[in-house]
């Protein structure tokens, strides 16, 4: 590594400072973030326990939501530990090619589970609009289709954002990030270089995949709507109505979140930085978090499944 009066060059290590503001309480903030972590953990592993052992969940529905359970947890996994570790432990390092490797795992997650949330609305709206052709429409094999698609779509449009830090940055003027974890942004605004191509792309990829899953969530959920109000019956509508409570309460909280994050970060200036580092920390911890207490509660078949689990 080479070293001048100005800039790094290729820094070898990054330093990971928390919660700027807050370092004095932040052993005390660590204590919530891994209940959250733990609970986020133990509730996703019993919906997947339940839905791999009760046949009657292996419906196109269960299958989306035990890969949200997935994706969850490995979203969690992929930033609590380290997080953690600069809260009690005082390790903020972390190497310059693991940081982007975390970087890449935790925008790559996001964009899984948003396509996942996608794909939910979308069999809510054939369910519902379409009941006699759902079963036909929805096979194993397209099922297992769109988690390659997610994955992919995901997987390959947050992959250019490595190469342009990697091979287009390479002086930064410090090495201290000012984050609890590695987040594309974070990483950029240390280099000295134009970083003008790297925002945009940053900015292609969020309103890419943010605004295509949200409008085709959000038609899906009015379609629904106006189905479920033209049944004759009540408890018909109310029937219809809540095999999508879960879905549309897990949908807002995810992008609410994401986009109060997002705004904050981007144009939130005047705010704070320790109030935009928890914002961020919390939009990552909060949605594993309630997923599973939110099917749990409003999911009848689960929650059955769950006293028996329990009983047992």
């Amino acid at each position: 590594m080479y070293i001048s009066n100005i800039t790094v060059f290729m820094p070898s290590v990054l330093t990971l400072i928390g919660i700027p503001g807050l370092e004095s309480v932040q052993c005390w903030i660590g204590i919530p973030f891994c209940i959250m972590y733990l609970i986020a953990i133990i509730g996703n592993s019993l919906l997947l326990i339940i839905i791999k052992s009760e046949p009657s969940l292996h419906e196109p529905m269960y299958i989306f939501l035990g890969m949200l359970a997935v994706t969850d947890m490995a979203l969690l996994t992929s930033v609590v530990p380290k997080m953690l570790g600069i809260f009690w432990f005082h390790i903020p390092e972390i190497y310059f090619d693991s940081c982007l490797l975390q970087m890449w795992l935790i925008h790559t997650f996001q964009g899984i589970e948003s396509g996942i949330l996608l794909a939910m609305a979308l069999d809510r709206y054939v369910a519902i609009c379409y009941p006699l052709r759902h079963a036909a429409i929805f096979t194993p094999h397209l099922i297992s289709q769109i988690a390659s698609a997610v994955t992919l779509r995901a997987a390959l449009l947050v992959a250019p954002c490595l190469v342009l830090i990697k091979f287009r940055l390479q002086f930064y003027y410090k090495t201290v990030i000012s984050h609890s974890y590695c987040e594309h942004m974070a990483i950029v605004k240390l280099a000295t270089g134009n970083i003008r191509v790297n925002k945009i792309y940053g900015l292609f990829v969020a309103f890419n995949i943010a605004v295509f899953d949200l409008s085709f969530i959000t038609l899906s959920y009015i379609q629904i709507f106006i189905t479920v109000f033209r049944l004759p019956q009540k408890e018909a509508r109310l029937k219809a109505f809540n095999t999508c409570i879960a879905h549309i309460c897990v949908f807002l909280q995810f992008y609410i979140l994401a986009f109060f994050s997002f705004f904050a970060h981007r144009f939130g200036s005047h705010i704070p930085t320790f109030i935009h580092i928890l914002i961020s920390s919390i939009y990552l911890l909060v949605p594993p978090f309630l997923n599973p207490l939110v099917y749990g509660a409003k999911t009848k078949q689960i929650r059955i499944q769950m006293v028996k689990m329990f009983c047992l």
